[in-house]
């Protein structure tokens, strides 16, 4: 069979539907692994990132601790952490956490420090707050590219949260982990079209966002 055999094969078989184990289910499960891995590394890589980019300082730092981030292995993290922590959904979401905080945070930085320096000279000179000029002037004309560091970060949670199911945990990598131990490849490509189509999701929704939350001005000048 090929592996168009098999994604038919797989999303028509009536069982894989249903039950603990169905398509609904498990993709609920990898979809609550990855909300919660963003919203982590957003609350960790967004504060760190706008203060740094408006301040205009720690920017090596930040460099060297993403470059050190990126360098550990996902996988091999989480059998450190499993090792250490045991069953649970926390030595799961410590490696996605590490994986997603660098481009939020070195996005976000270098869309601040990007900010056209007029309109901020122009909010400092009518006097506003340092906190001010960073939330109304700086964050409205970066969030375009603030997002792209988040929709990056996501995609690569996504993509790599089939790792919970080496540690006797659900989302659509239990279908690959599964599918391996079992010889069906049928489970085995399933899983990895579904691990797809969730990125391409990702992509979707962010592409809404991004249309609903940048203004057309900022899409405009950042196109050209």
């Amino acid at each position: 069979m090929n592996v168009l055999n098999f994604i038919e094969s797989f999303f028509t078989n009536s069982a894989h539907w249903r039950g603990y184990d169905g398509i609904p289910q498990r993709v609920w499960e990898h979809i609550q692994y990855s909300v919660a891995a963003l919203s982590i590394a957003a609350a960790v890589g967004l504060p760190i990132g706008l203060v740094t980019g408006h301040t205009g300082r720690g920017g090596n730092a930040l460099a060297f601790v993403s470059a050190a981030a990126r360098a550990l292995p996902t996988f091999g993290l989480l059998v450190l952490m499993f090792v250490w922590l045991g069953l649970g959904v926390l030595p799961v979401m410590v490696p996605l956490v590490v994986l997603a905080i660098p481009p939020i945070l070195i996005t976000t930085y270098e869309a601040v420090r990007t900010v056209d320096p007029s309109p901020v000279d122009a909010a400092r000179g009518m006097g506003m707050s340092e906190g001010k000029i960073l939330l109304q002037v700086e964050v409205p004309a970066a969030l375009q590219l603030i997002l792209s560091g988040l929709r990056s970060a996501a995609i690569q949670i996504v993509s790599t949260a089939t790792i919970a199911a080496y540690v006797s945990l659900g989302g659509v990598g239990r279908y690959i982990v599964d599918g391996l131990y079992q010889r069906n490849y049928e489970k085995v490509v399933g899983g990895a079209t579904l691990t797809a189509v969730l990125a391409l999701l990702v992509l979707v929704v962010f592409w809404a966002v991004g249309r609903g939350a940048v203004s057309p001005g900022v899409r405009r000048r950042r196109a050209a």
